[in-house]
This record gives C-alpha cells, structure tokens and sequence, in this order.
C-alpha cells in the first residue's frame, strides 16, 4: 500500500460522515430519498481503481415520481418572487462555503481532479450562486414604442418550467451551478441525471440543497434520478412536461438529445465536444504561453470540454517552443490527486485509458510522430502519460475529440492559413491566440478569424471564468449557460401590449370597420 493510498482510504470515512453519502445510496431524490431498486452501481476510485461507495440506480417509475414532484414544485416555486428565490440561492451559496474542503476533497477522490481543482470546482458553485442572486433582481424585459397612440408595449420574462440537467463526470457539480443556480432565480425547478461515474458528488450536493430548502420552506425545486440511458435518460429528453433540457457530453449524446427534443419541440441547451486550439505567433511571449499551454492540455488530466487539443506554431518559434513542451511535460508531477504538489492525477477510468491508447495507435498510422508519452502507467488506478505529438494537416484524428491528455502540434508560416485549419474541424467550443501583435490579436477575434464561442487573446482556453456565456458553436452544440444574458434560455419571453385609450387602431394601417 502507497503512501497516498493510505492518505486517500485515511481521509474517506471523515469526507463521507461529513456530506452524507452511505455504502450504499439510493439514486433518486423528489423532497426525499426514494428507495430506488435498479442496478448497483459502484463510484470507483480513479486513483486507485477502487470502490468508493454504491448507488441503487432509478427505475422509469422512480422517474415518473421525481418529475411529478419536480412540475408540483414548479407551480410553487414560480410564485415566488425572483429576489425572494435569489435569497435562497445566496443561502445555498453560504451552505456551499461552509462544505467547500469536503465537498472538494470528494470531486478530487470520484473524478481524480488535483486538489486545487477540486476545491476550484466548489469555488465556481459559490461564484454562480453570487452572481445568481444579482439575476434575481436583474431578469429585465425591454420597453418598446408603439405606433399606435395611447398604447404601451413591452416584454416581460416568465418562469419556464422544470429543466431537467443532465451532467458529464468531468464537472461534476459545476455544470450543474451553472443551470440550477441560474434556474432557480429564474423561478424554475430542476431533474438532475449525473454521470453514473460521479453519483456521491450529486448526492451530497442535493443533501445541501434540500437544507437550505427546507430552512425557508421552499418546495423542492432540486430534485435528482440517476439511471441508464434507456431506463431514466431518454424517458427524461422525452418528457414534454420538462420545456428545456440542459445536457453536457459527446457530440453523439447531443445529437440523440436534439433529435428526440426537435420530435417534441422542446428546447435544447447543449455543451458537447471541444476540439480547442491554441495559436502562438513569433512574437508572443513564450514564457506566458507555455504556462498557459500546460495548464489547458494537461489540466484535469486533459478531460476538459475546454481542453487544448491542438497547438498551431508559427515557425521561427516552433523549434524553441516544442523544445520547452518536452522538458515541462517530463517534470509534470503526476500521482494522487490529494497529495500535494500533483498536477496530473489519473483519467476517469480503464475505457478511457484504452481510448487514449488506440487514438495513439491511428496517431501512429496516420503520420503523426509522438514527441513526449503516450504510455500509462503501471501502478494503481487509470494513470498515463501526457503525450505530444507533432502532426501534419489532414491527419483525420485531428479533427475528432478524444477525451485525454494528448495535444497535436502543427507549424504554420502565415496567421490566415493559421486560423483555417485551426477552424477546419467539426467542433467549436474555445480558442486562443498568443502574440504581442494587435493587429493580429484583432485579426484572430475578428467575425473571419476564429469561429468559436470563446476566443482568447494570451491566455489559455480553458478557466473560462462564470461572468460571460459559456458555450461553443458548431457541433458543440450552441448552448450557453452561466454568465451574460444566459439567464433567458431558462425562461419564456412574453411580449405585451397595452391600450389605455378609448379607441382601438390596427397596426401597419389596417383598417377594419363594423357597423354596430
């Protein structure tokens, strides 16, 4: 047994007494705890490849439960008035803070973040529960000039109704603030299916919530069903009592999710995949990209959505620059995520870790050339190595996203070239560019320069903080959720017309006129 094995199985029991998951817990929640009877699903360890604790995944009846509470707590909740629901959420805020360690600690042991990432995992709840609460006295419509005399119209923003969530293991309760703290202000309630591979984080979050609704007699607005993709997924994208489903995974899933939603008219708020890149010109800093490069391709064990997967050089500093990547990726201190000092901790489990090995086997087969990796460990849980590879235009890998620690790097000579085969792939999430070139800054974020969501000028692509939209285009999916004005996809607008005279003019000239 490893040192930080036995810091891991040392720290568990305190973790678990403090937040509430048992051996075994029940997978669905409607106000209370159902005693769910599905399929026993254990959360693993990454780290160590082992059993952390179990859940009793829902049935389709369990299901029907949770969303019939969830559209009873709706019709409550959205009499609510917004800056009273915003007081909960700033109350749930706080509940938050006084849990962030543990809370942190068990996204680092379920998912294998790094401490720091774990703890910054809380940290961005806490941040969306802040800006939340600024929402919930924000949620304006605009007013707009008639042109008939003696009228008024303007637009005013209703609560929506019950959103089901559905989150991907890699942010496994950040994905969730960004929609239900954003929701709930909105006078929503919520369905949250997480990631089978991250139950005990969902769990312990809605022990928290349903605290902080209890404490102010709320109804309850948070509700959670953990179940297979036959059994609860597509019964929940079906359900025509939930008007938006907010669903964050593979381009695959998004496509199931959209078609499903299109049969019913719901509405769709998708995160799918990234495929993001980093442009670095001659005369950038180098040392500020470098930084910025290994924080965004190696963080989170290169399983973030944001993650950068493609690095375009130019080439009077290509040489220098993968000189550099081979020295900084072979000092990478990878290991237990708990331990400090540990920067890479291990991918989410063995399926990744194969995946991560054939997508090197096509790398090879297609011409590409490993700099640095390309090998797991041998030592316990789903550890690799991060892994460089020097790749060529055309290489059809390149355009696909593979969920790992892996970054294609290609040489350019001209930024317009640059930026087209940086936008010559399916998908369309962040993007970045390192120069000290304004022209080229403002070429790169310019309507012909990149064409994702996100486009950064020296800094990395992932980090994004919550004050903006977050969201990409393409076959991301072109949801946006968080920051900015994404309060809207959670409610319905309604435009409003108001004659306060006594007679009644026809807009655009009309004329109708009855006798009598």
């Amino acid at each position: 047994m490893t040192a930080s094995t036995t810091t891991q199985i040392t720290q568990l029991p305190q973790i678990l007494d403090s937040l509430g998951p048992d051996n075994e817990n029940p997978g669905a929640f409607d106000g209370a705890w159902i005693r769910t009877s599905g399929e026993r699903v254990d959360s693993l360890n990454p780290a160590t490849g082992e059993p952390i604790a179990a859940v009793r995944l829902a049935t389709g009846e369990d299901y029907e439960r949770v969303a019939a509470a969830s559209l009873e707590a709706f019709r409550e909740w959205q009499t609510w008035p917004a800056p009273r629901r915003g007081e909960v959420v700033r109350q749930l805020g706080d509940e938050l803070r006084k849990h962030k360690e543990e809370l942190g600690h068990l996204v680092s042991l379920e998912v294998g973040k790094v401490t720091s990432e774990g703890l910054g995992e809380v940290q961005e709840m806490i941040d969306m529960a802040d800006l939340a609460v600024g929402m919930s006295r924000q949620l304006y419509g605009l007013a707009m000039h008639s042109e008939r005399p003696q009228h008024r119209m303007y637009e005013q923003w209703h609560p929506l109704g019950p959103v089901g969530v559905i989150t991907a293991f890699n942010f496994p309760v950040a994905v969730w603030a960004w929609n239900a703290m954003v929701a709930a202000v909105c006078g929503d309630s919520m369905i949250w299916k997480p990631s089978h591979q991250a139950p005990l984080t969902a769990i312990a979050v809605t022990r928290i919530a349903q605290r902080v609704l209890a404490a102010n007699s709320a109804p309850p607005i948070f509700n959670l069903v953990m179940g297979g993709r036959s059994g609860v997924g597509e019964r929940m994208v079906a359900d025509r009592r939930l008007p938006l489903i907010s669903a964050t995974g593979s381009g695959r899933m998004g496509r199931e999710v959209g078609k499903v939603l299109a049969e019913r008219h719901g509405r769709a708020l998708l995160e799918l995949g990234g495929n993001n890149g980093i442009l670095v010109m001659d005369d950038a800093d180098l040392d500020l990209a470098l930084r910025a490069v290994l924080f965004a391709a190696v963080g989170t064990a290169g399983q973030r959505c944001t993650t950068t997967r493609r690095l375009f050089l130019q080439r009077g500093i290509a040489a220098e620059m993968k000189r550099r990547l081979v020295n900084a990726y072979g000092s990478i201190p990878i290991g237990d995520p708990l331990e400090p000092g540990t920067l890479m901790g291990p991918l989410i489990d063995q399926t990744a870790v194969d995946n991560m090995m054939k997508a090197l086997e096509r790398i090879k087969a297609e011409g590409g050339r490993v700099l640095y990796g390309g090998k797991r460990l041998d030592r316990p849980g789903f550890f690799v190595q991060p892994t460089l590879v020097e790749a060529k235009g055309g290489m059809p890998i390149t355009c696909e996203e593979t969920f790992a620690p892996i970054l294609y790097i290609f040489d350019f000579d001209d930024l317009d070239a640059a930026i087209r085969l940086h936008n010559d792939v399916p998908q369309g999430l962040s993007s970045a560019i390192f120069t000290l070139n304004m022209r080229s800054a403002e070429r790169f974020l310019a309507s012909t320069g990149s064409d994702c969501g996100i486009a950064n000028v020296n800094i990395g692509t992932s980090g994004a903080e919550i004050g903006g939209a977050f969201g990409g285009e393409k076959e991301t999916g072109g949801g946006r959720e968080a920051g900015s004005d994404s309060w809207k996809a959670y409610m319905r607008r309604q435009t409003c017309t108001i004659n306060w005279g006594t007679s009644l003019p026809l807009a655009q000239g009309v004329e109708f006129k009855v006798e009598g």
